[in-house]
């Protein structure tokens, strides 16, 4: 039978209850769900195999345990007694990757959730295709989508893409980009630069610093490339003390201070809201009744909250899950998953359904626009 979680015995109603993970409320459809297949597990000699490639040893086996925890989960709440799970260490490290995933290829798996990295993801990969298998990967690295991978952290690319679409909405035309030049400032011109030209408008006057460099005098330089006409809205790939220097010197050196805009890692920086030029700055993020759902069920079963990843763990193994069981991922169905909808692209890709949230005052951000439907009109 499909793993339970610990102390299952004394939460036996878990088996009968579907999952509670809703869908946003702005839209008249709602997604399938992703676990939720309502009642008793019963033996069964058929079975499909999942293979699930975490770091159980090693300095990140803390959080592979996480990860694991919410992967019993998501099979636990499917109740399908045709799918088995093939937890198998990877040691954190690529070498340990590849070996696990040969290993749960060569014992059957038809599906793979994990590993945890870009680099563990890039080792194991090639026995993940060999094998004509499909793997659900949690990196947020879109260079490894493709050929039977799947990427399912959430990318640059997308958060990008989302907030530039709701500042558009909003009316911004005139947008900037200030980022560090690395590979996350590269993914969020991209996204923002690929949104505009969908939308007509255009392109981001942008600027990618040193990685060391000054953010305030980065923000200055924008400013200048700007001209007199000014920005609408300015897309921060920057969050801590350089966030607030950068919103602080645009708010001077702009004619009119911008509609300012950041990542999803501005969720967790509640210091954020202190700065006064960052007031009702927007960022997009995963939905939060789905994912307070989540956390809600995670702590009931083992006793504490989980990881911000383990949401992701739950996505992939229930994905996989399907995959095993219908022979293939659910290309282009909109599900719900444990950090709000998401769908699979063909390309290798998930898009995710954000929300968009503006900072405040009190330091609990607040929500703007509920998140869509993956792939609905106008999401």
């Amino acid at each position: 039978m499909p793993p339970s979680p610990p102390g299952v015995g004394r939460r036996r109603c878990l088996a009968t209850l579907p999952l509670l993970l809703p869908a946003a409320a702005c839209v008249s459809q709602s997604p399938a769900r992703l676990g939720a297949i309502p009642g008793p597990v019963l033996p069964s000699t058929a079975r499909e195999r999942v293979g699930l490639l975490l770091p159980l040893t090693g300095p990140n086996r803390q959080l592979g345990q996480a990860m694991l925890n919410a992967a019993q989960m998501a099979l636990f709440d499917q109740a399908d007694p045709s799918i088995e799970l093939l937890p198998r260490d990877t040691g954190g490290t690529a070498a340990g990757a590849a070996e696990a995933a040969r290993t749960a290829i060569a014992q059957g798996a038809r599906a793979i959730a994990g590993p945890l990295t870009l680099s563990e993801t890039a080792s194991a990969a090639p026995a993940v295709r060999s094998g004509r298998a499909s793997m659900l990967a949690f990196t947020n690295d879109a260079s490894q989508a493709g050929g039977g991978v799947w990427v399912l952290g959430l990318t640059p690319t997308e958060q990008a893409e989302r907030i530039t679409a709701a500042a558009a909405n909003a009316g911004a035309r005139r947008f900037g980009l200030l980022a560090p030049a690395d590979e996350l400032g590269r993914r969020l011109s991209t996204g923002m630069q690929a949104r505009l030209s969908a939308l007509a408008l255009p392109a981001a006057v942008t600027v990618l610093r040193p990685p060391r460099g000054d953010a305030a005098g980065a923000a200055r330089e924008l400013a200048a490339q700007a001209g007199p006409e000014g920005l609408d809205a300015v897309l921060l790939g920057e969050t801590g003390a350089s966030a607030k220097a950068a919103a602080a010197a645009l708010a001077t050196a702009l004619p009119t201070p911008p509609r300012l805009l950041g990542t999803a890692l501005w969720a967790g920086d509640t210091a954020l809201a202190g700065e006064p030029a960052l007031a009702d700055a927007w960022f997009p993020a995963p939905d939060p009744s789905a994912r307070s759902a989540f956390e809600t069920r995670y702590q009931t079963a083992y006793g504490e909250k989980p990881p911000r990843i383990a949401a992701v763990a739950y996505d992939a193994a229930a994905l996989a899950g399907r995959a095993a069981r219908i022979g293939s991922p659910p290309v282009g169905e909109a599900m719900m998953g444990a950090d709000g909808p998401i769908r699979l692209l063909p390309g290798g890709l998930a898009q995710r359904g954000l929300a968009i949230f503006a900072l405040d005052a009190s330091g609990q951000p607040r929500l703007v626009q509920p998140a869509p439907v993956p792939g609905a009109a106008g999401s």
